[in-house]
């Protein structure tokens, strides 16, 4: 009889199991929306002793296991609640007494999620750590809004970027977003959206190029603005989309009106 992999069990990795210590999961929630957990995310999450969860995570994903510890460790723009450093230091500490320890991130953990420095603390100290993949907000947006990332005719590759290096340091490295044919998602820019767009033209960026800002993706709240890199702030200024954010800018975004439109219905013949 085939062997059903939804039964089998989440095996350690990197670091072998050392009795009565615990393990740490990095594991991806996604934008919010349970459904779009995966099935390894949700077992993960159920065989939690802790969690220790982000700012985005949504009450429906934390409800899952209602008997496990919750930790907030969230972060806002300018706002941790706990810095990084103690946060890696949590997870270890938890592990050693032996806790199934769940790191739950908003969309992936290896996508501006800092899961990397995480993994590097936790597979320091000897404890076993494994990350299991969300679906990061680039892919969650695309298809909430119907923007498709890549199209044969408007774009062949696609950049995500985040809107600042670290705290308070916005990127500005615009020379390598002016490639005809890509799309570009920024991730956290929101509040760099004046200077954003601004380096951008100044760049040579062409100022009819199409932008999109799509605010708490995936979620009741969902809300979109369309426009172009040169018409997008004025627009932003009026409609005041809150944060949490994702900006799409590329050729694919004018699919947005086409891909929206009203089912049409036919006549029977």
């Amino acid at each position: 009889m085939k062997e059903n992999r939804f039964d089998l069990p989440i095996t350690p990795r990197h670091a072998k199991a050392v009795q009565n210590q615990g393990k740490v999961y990095l594991v991806g929630a996604g934008t919010g929306d349970p459904e779009l957990l995966t099935i390894k995310a949700y077992k993960a999450i159920l065989k939690a002793d802790v969690i220790c969860y982000d700012n985005l995570v949504s009450d429906e994903i934390l409800a899952i296991n209602p008997t496990a510890e919750k930790i907030y460790v969230g972060k806002k723009c300018a706002k941790h609640s706990m810095p990084q450093q103690d946060i890696n230091g949590l997870l270890v500490t938890l592990a050693k007494q032996g806790k199934i320890v769940i790191r739950l991130k908003s969309g992936d953990p290896f996508i501006f999620g800092r899961g990397g420095e995480e993994m590097q603390t936790v597979v320091s100290a000897g404890i076993a750590c494994e990350s299991i993949a969300g679906i990061t907000t680039a892919l969650a947006v695309a298809n909430s809004v119907n923007i498709p990332l890549t199209h044969r005719d408007y774009a062949q590759s696609v950049k995500f970027v985040t809107g600042f290096l670290k705290t308070d340091t916005p990127n500005e490295q615009f020379a390598e977003l002016l490639t005809d044919n890509q799309t570009v998602v920024f991730y956290m820019g929101l509040n760099t959206l004046p200077s954003l767009t601004q380096g951008l033209l100044q760049a040579g960026k062409s100022a009819d190029t199409p932008f999109a800002i799509i605010s708490n993706v995936s979620r009741d709240n969902e809300q979109v603005l369309v426009g172009t890199l040169s018409t997008i702030q004025a627009l932003q200024n009026d409609a005041k989309l809150p944060s949490p954010a994702v900006m799409i800018m590329g050729d694919v975004v004018s699919l947005y009106h086409q891909l929206n439109a009203p089912t049409l219905t036919y006549a029977a013949l």
